[in-house]
């Protein structure tokens, strides 16, 4: 009888990049774990682990945190201090070829959809009645679920079509089993994900289901917080905004990547929206839902980018006011459509407008934080540092916006939620008691 070596290891997965990466990851140890495999995520590495790196492709900081993530691995296989390596995701769909013979020593490169295949590398079979089923994620009361895949548009600093491909959107019914398992093991806060999430059931259904798919997911018993991500403006699907108003356990919190504001820059970008569009639609989520925190990322040092379209985007971030934002220095990506043109924008030139948009950011964010203080808020415990609790409200996503944190006699349990006076503000942390 032939027996499967690896039922006898543990195989270590090792997470990088977004947080389509981390669901992915759950995947494949839910799918390890029901095959008897021992399956761990992001954990300490033991002697004879065998490493499976899910790696990021999208821009050359996320590349070259791979690529370091690989070597550094590959030099513990070679000392005997892992057992075998292999690379999964992004980084490994895009340059499979590249890699293998810059770092051979890897067992074997696999892409984004060739889940089926790593399993039968390990031996074991892709059980497609798992769809639904999931473990306990890392973080115990949130999890991650990915409602499609891919993406339709053209935006042409993006590689993710050249990764993915285009959007494919998954099942409402296999979406809702998902979310209703997640929910009876203790999660309580549920973040759609997607390239793409208000493209969502275009390609399925023949219409956006974005709605439909998020009141039904508000039935749920026992869910707390169902929070969106990923949302693209072209085509924002307006009723969307109804629901999210309509419901209490709806996150007031939209996620939703404008990149810049100069009609020049955005008709290079290929975004197929305007300025003028872009401030109505705006207009139209904070009319529709009053409360609502709009989180936003920005590319500077795009291609041809002026001084003119940058002192517009910075007069765009004092104007609106975003609540979270996020800055990004433009990446020079092979394939995609910018990569025609120059990358003419100096790297210091680059930092310099990252740096000061964040710092316009920075008295944003203070000067709405300051109008918190006084305030109770609903606020679920992540973790505690030293005698401190780190909590986040609904407006803020785990790992990634504001915090809040509390001093208490009480002992305060991790996962669970509390009602917290505001009695301080800084730039991205409130401080409040219970």
């Amino acid at each position: 009888m032939i027996t499967n070596p690896y039922k006898n290891r543990r195989i270590n997965i090792v997470t990088l990049g977004c947080a389509k990466n981390i669901y992915d990851s759950e995947i494949l140890k839910s799918q390890l774990s029901d095959n008897s495999i021992q399956a761990v995520h992001n954990a300490e590495i033991k002697k004879n682990d065998v490493v499976v790196i899910n790696t990021c492709g999208f821009i050359n900081d996320a590349k070259e945190e791979s690529i370091d993530s690989i070597v550094y691995y590959s030099e513990k296989k070679k000392k005997g201090e892992i057992k075998e390596l292999f690379v999964i995701g992004c980084l490994s769909e895009r340059y499979k070829d590249e890699l293998k013979n810059e770092i051979p020593d890897v067992n074997e490169y696999f892409g984004v959809y060739e889940l089926p295949e790593i399993l039968n590398r390990f031996g074991v079979n892709y059980k497609k009645e798992l769809i639904g089923q999931r473990p306990i994620p890392d973080s115990g009361h949130y999890s991650y679920l990915k409602i499609s895949d891919g993406c339709d548009h053209k935006c042409s600093f993006c590689a993710i079509p050249l990764i993915k491909g285009k959007h494919i959107s998954q099942n409402i019914e296999e979406i809702i089993v998902e979310a209703k398992n997640l929910v009876s093991k203790g999660v309580k806060e549920i973040i759609l994900i997607g390239q793409d999430t208000t493209f969502y059931g275009l390609d399925k259904y023949g219409k956006r289901k974005l709605a439909d798919l998020m009141l039904s997911l508000s039935e749920i018993k026992g869910l707390e917080w169902l929070r969106l991500q990923y949302t693209y403006p072209t085509n924002f699907p307006l009723e969307v905004l109804d629901v999210i108003a309509s419901k209490a356990n709806i996150c007031n919190y939209i996620d939703i990547p404008f990149q810049h504001i100069s009609d020049n820059m955005l008709s290079k970008m290929k975004r197929g929206i305007n300025k003028k569009k872009t401030l109505e639609l705006i207009k139209k989520i904070r009319s529709i839902i009053p409360n609502v925190k709009i989180r936003s990322t920005f590319i500077v040092g795009f291609p041809e980018e002026t001084d003119e379209d940058f002192d517009e985007l910075m007069d765009f971030i004092r104007e609106v006011k975003f609540d979270r934002l996020g800055v990004f220095t433009y990446s020079h990506e092979e394939d995609t459509y910018a990569y025609k043109f120059e990358d003419d924008v100096t790297d210091e030139i680059k930092a310099e407008r990252m740096n000061l948009l964040m710092a316009a950011q920075q008295k944003i964010s203070l000067e709405l934080n300051l109008n918190e203080v006084g305030k109770t808020l609903k606020v679920i415990i992540e973790r505690k540092e030293g005698d401190i609790f780190v909590g986040r409200t609904e407006f803020d996503t785990p790992e990634v916006d504001n915090e809040v944190l509390i001093s208490s006699e009480k002992e305060l349990k991790i996962g669970c939620f509390y009602d917290v006076k505001i009695t301080e503000a800084m730039e991205y942390e409130l401080i409040g008691h219970l």
